[in-house]
């Protein structure tokens, strides 16, 4: 059983070394965790810049995309902008309290001004 730990330490060391070779910490340093942490922040933060990277580019596919079918065949372009994305996740509205939604905004009197 001995020897497995120290197998298992000696491994963990040197998956250690492999992990942290690129990025110029070693654990002999004092500030190991002042460093450790702001490694962590700054693959955050490259991580956050790919993201939005990533969604400036979909949104700018899809604005050229819309444009040209705008050119091209308008009819199709509001066809595909006027159907429901599909998410599957909402559940349908109850067919009764649609009913009532709309019974009770019809029957609401309103008096309009009709202008000079």
């Amino acid at each position: 059983m001995l020897q497995v730990r120290q197998y298992q330490a000696k491994d963990c060391a040197h998956r250690q070394d492999g992990v942290f070779k690129w990025t110029n910490v070693s654990f002999s340093q004092p500030d190991i965790m002042q460093k450790l942490t702001e490694r962590i922040d700054d693959l955050k933060q490259r991580i956050a810049a790919w993201g939005k990277r990533i969604r400036r580019y979909t949104e700018r596919s899809t604005r050229f995309k819309q444009n040209r079918l705008f050119q091209s065949d308008q009819k199709r372009l509001y066809k595909s902008l006027e159907r429901p994305m599909v998410s599957g996740t909402d559940p349908e509205p109850n067919q009764a309290d649609t009913v009532a939604f709309w019974r009770n905004l019809w029957s609401e009197l309103v008096n309009h001004n009709e202008g000079p």
